[in-house]
C-alpha cells in the first residue's frame, strides 16, 4: 500500500552530504512506489536555484539530479516562503517546479503525510 512521504531538507546545499542523503532517501521511497514530496526549508532553499554552478563552487553536481525529480516520481517540491525571503530567493529563480508555502501551509502539509523524514 502506497504511503505519502515528505522529505524535509533544512541544510545548505554546500553541505554535500545532507543534500545527497535527502536525494537518496527520496529516490529510494519513490523506487518502492511511495508518494514522495520534498520540502526545502532554511538554507536548503538555495539548492533549488537555477544559478548554482556546482563545479565552479568545487562541489559534485547533484543539482542536475534535482531537475529530474519528476522522472523519478517525486511528486511535488515545496519551498518555505520565509526561508526564500531570508535568502533572497525568487520563485522565478528556481530550477524545478516548486510550490512556495508559508508556515501555516507547511504545518498542514506535514499533517497530510504518513511519514516525514527530516535531513
Amino acid at each position: 500500500m502506497s504511503k505519502n512521504v515528505l522529505i524535509i531538507s533544512q541544510t545548505s546545499p554546500f553541505d554535500q552530504n545532507s543534500l545527497k542523503e535527502a536525494l537518496d532517501v527520496a529516490l529510494i521511497y519513490a523506487a518502492i512506489d511511495q508518494q514522495v514530496s520534498w520540502l526545502f526549508t532554511g538554507s536548503a532553499v538555495l539548492s533549488l536555484q537555477k544559478t548554482l554552478n556546482a563545479p565552479t563552487l568545487g562541489l559534485k553536481d547533484m543539482f542536475k539530479q534535482l531537475k529530474t525529480l519528476e522522472i523519478y516520481d517525486v511528486e511535488r517540491v515545496y519551498a518555505c516562503q520565509s526561508a526564500m525571503d531570508e535568502f533572497n530567493v525568487s520563485p522565478h529563480s528556481l530550477a524545478v517546479d516548486t510550490e512556495v508555502k508559508n508556515q501555516h501551509e507547511i504545518l498542514a502539509l506535514i499533517k497530510q503525510h504518513d511519514f516525514v523524514v527530516t535531513l
